[in-house]
């Protein structure tokens, strides 16, 4: 379960346990895609989808970093991007997140990006620190 500042915390299911230790995901911030319909995994309801920086070759998986000082329901928006009311729930049948996601990419220097504008938070830009010029899943 992820606290994201709502009244109780969202239960997510990830496959990261196999590329983060338990113990680098506990009391951590992360970014967090809210607006999925909630899916079944593992028979268990899914209700979000922690955002990483994903290569498929060699096989790397981190989470994104949020800036310092963040705290938990900080909203991400994209830098210069006018800011709107999200969806309340992403349409699957129109595959909105699967058409937006391909311009996701953490930059050669650490940087999330949507179509090479930052990703920000009041508190600053989102970040990477290993897994860099990679997509965000």
């Amino acid at each position: 379960k992820i606290d994201l500042g709502e009244p109780s915390p969202r239960q997510i299911v990830s496959g990261l346990v196999d590329f983060v230790p338990e113990d680098k995901m506990l009391n951590r911030l992360v970014v967090v895609l809210c607006n999925l319909k909630p899916a079944k995994m593992r028979g268990i309801e899914s209700c979000g989808m922690v955002l990483c920086s994903s290569r498929a070759e060699p096989k790397e998986v981190e989470p994104l970093n949020v800036p310092e000082g963040s705290a938990p329901g900080d909203k991400v928006v994209v830098d210069g991007e006018k800011e709107g009311m999200p969806d309340e729930v992403l349409n699957p049948k129109k595959k909105v997140w699967e058409k937006l996601s391909e311009d996701l990419k953490v930059s050669s220097e650490g940087l999330a990006q949507w179509q090479g504008n930052d990703l920000i938070t009041p508190k600053g830009k989102i970040t990477c620190c290993a897994v860099k010029g990679a997509p965000i899943r």
